[in-house]
């Protein structure tokens, strides 16, 4: 079981540091602004430090999903990895609940860290 739990957070890591490279390094190519609803150059400009922000954002969270992760692994302690992985879950169901349309975004962000907080509660 530890296995599958440590698999589906650094999955849900790794997400989440590749929403980082879309948003903050790879923004401002059309393709990446447009998924996120950005249509035009201009949008892309002006949404850009957000985007930015939120890349960084979501760098540090998979970081310490990571972190937790060996942290429970070789020392036994969940708190880290239970804290990221219950943001990560938490932020899905902010941003369903505020946009129905991004439900794919939201499971993309919340699918893996939510089995993964199931498993570790059994």
């Amino acid at each position: 079981m530890d296995v599958a739990i440590a698999a589906l957070a650094l999955g849900a890591a790794a997400v989440h540091v590749a929403f980082f490279a879309l948003e903050a390094v790879l923004w401002r190519r059309p393709p990446v602004h447009r998924l996120f609803g950005a249509r035009t150059a201009e949008q892309a400009e002006l949404l850009a430090p957000a985007f930015v922000n939120l890349g960084f954002y979501n760098l540090f969270l998979g970081l310490g999903a990571a972190a937790g992760t060996w942290w429970w692994l070789a020392e036994g302690s969940p708190a880290l990895l239970v804290f990221c992985l219950a943001f990560m879950v938490a932020a899905a169901i902010v941003l369903v609940a505020y946009s129905r349309g991004m439900w794919r975004g939201a499971v993309v962000q919340g699918a893996l860290p939510a089995v993964a907080l199931v498993l570790l509660a059994l």
